[in-house]
């Protein structure tokens, strides 16, 4: 019997020892492709709630826009903010909806007429409680009010600090603005210092706001109603568009397609020389690409959108970051240089907003591709070669060779503007050229 069992054990041993093993095998292949598809299934659900929260909630709707701008008017009848733009928009419905142009993270960008003329609606933010309340106003009487002389300065203080300007009082607010605060006759209502101070704290209103009185390269704003100001509507250059700007609807005149292309190119020259020289401190732009400028029917180039546009006391302290090597004193199109023994980035910018300009722009404009048959003219060849001078002179560092390249760009654009104006007129009106197309060369 013993032997039997003897004789038999192994086999039955193996055989019972196959099975454990193949049903363990069963089972962790199991339980690898529960894990798996339990892994999965986390993925997918982790990636629609992404999805919902970074795509769908920020989704430009038409219906989110009109509750937005609903809120608003309830604020307003409220009481609880104001503007001069606020009865238009809630009473007469003389503000009409068209689109929502852009939505994210809270920034809200809409497009509507304003009494029928276009214009653009924005705000950082799109509900008035996300912006901090003036503090003054908690700790004041309710009976007390503010003078027009204490908004100033108090308006004043804040701007300073959003644009990181440390100067006189009278150089850092624009002298008109300022006039018509000090000017008013009477105190302002809490509606409308909340309001105020909503709009302050939008870095690109205070840009646009403080800058529109010195300048006319940038945009201007219209009016507002709480934390939303309206500025004019114009129609921004496109990346994807070698030729960048439409020049439907703009006042041509006599002028020829590639005449306007010069004039264009002449106003970045003058938009790039003002930012640089005209006010108390450089202006810098950070984020140079065509969809941030817009042109006016006049042909002069217009900065849209300045949310990355910092005065020189701000760019220093932006640009003096620790770093290993010159790649992290990157900060969009505003670059700076590594120190290797101190390993921080140097505060003064390498680079320039025209060698920005002459790398984005103008590179493309006027390259032999684009130029086609008049790429070989003398004066065209000299142009190319100017622009590729301007997009290799770091005018950061080398103010004067950035400077004579600046006079050789703007002598030659004059130089073939005079021509076009003289020569390409006559075969506008033999039919080869139509004052109203787009930049076609």
């Amino acid at each position: 019997m013993w032997s039997s069992r003897r004789a038999t054990g192994p086999g039955q041993s193996r055989g019972g020892h196959l099975l454990r093993w193949l049903g363990l095998r069963v089972c962790r292949r199991s339980t690898l492709v529960f894990a798996l598809l339990w892994f999965g299934s986390w993925v997918f659900l982790n990636g629609l709630v992404f999805v919902h929260r970074t795509i769908l909630s920020d989704f430009c709707t038409d219906d989110k826009s009109k509750r937005i701008l609903q809120r608003v008017c309830e604020e307003y009848h409220e009481g609880s903010l104001t503007g001069d733009l606020c009865e238009d928009l809630c009473v007469t419905a003389q503000v009409e909806y068209k689109r929502c142009l852009y939505y994210e993270n809270g920034k809200k960008v809409i497009e509507a007429h304003w009494r029928g003329t276009p214009v653009v609606l924005k705000s950082k933010q799109e509900n008035f409680s996300s912006y901090e309340s003036l503090g003054l106003l908690e700790y004041q009487d309710p009976a007390e009010e503010l003078s027009p002389l204490d908004v100033v300065f108090y308006a004043t203080l804040e701007i300073r600090n959003s644009l990181g300007l440390d100067v006189a009082l009278n150089a850092s607010f624009p002298p008109i603005w300022a006039q018509r605060l000090r000017d008013r006759g009477r105190p302002y209502s809490r509606a409308e210092l909340t309001s105020l101070w909503s709009l302050l704290q939008q870095e690109e209103y205070t840009f646009l706001r403080v800058l529109q009185d010195l300048s006319h390269h940038v945009a201007k704003v219209l009016g507002s109603c709480g934390h939303f100001y309206a500025v004019e509507y114009l129609s921004a250059g496109h990346a994807w568009d070698q030729n960048i700007f439409s020049l439907e609807g703009v006042s041509a005149g006599p002028w020829t397609a590639r005449d306007m292309v010069h004039r264009i190119a002449l106003s970045f020259l003058d938009m790039a020389w003002r930012f640089d020289n005209e006010f108390s401190h450089r202006l810098h732009l950070c984020d140079i690409k065509p969809e941030n400028f817009a042109i006016r029917k006049d042909l002069t180039v217009v900065a849209i959108d300045v949310d990355m546009a910092f005065f020189e006391p701000k760019m220093r302290d932006i640009l003096e970051q620790n770093c290993t090597n010159d790649d992290d004193c990157n900060f969009f199109d505003c670059i700076s240089k590594c120190n290797a023994k101190t390993n921080k980035c140097s505060s003064k910018r390498k680079n320039s907003n025209l060698q920005v300009i002459c790398e984005k722009i103008f590179r493309t404009w006027f390259s032999p591709t684009l130029l086609g048959a008049k790429a070989g003219l003398p004066i065209q060849v000299d142009l190319q070669r100017a622009v590729q001078d301007c997009a290799e002179t770091p005018g950061g560092e080398d103010e004067e060779r950035a400077q004579a390249v600046q006079t050789r760009l703007l002598d030659l654009l004059t130089r073939l503007l005079h021509q076009g104006t003289s020569t390409e007129r006559v075969d506008a009106n033999e039919g080869g050229i139509h004052p109203h197309g787009a930049l076609n060369f």
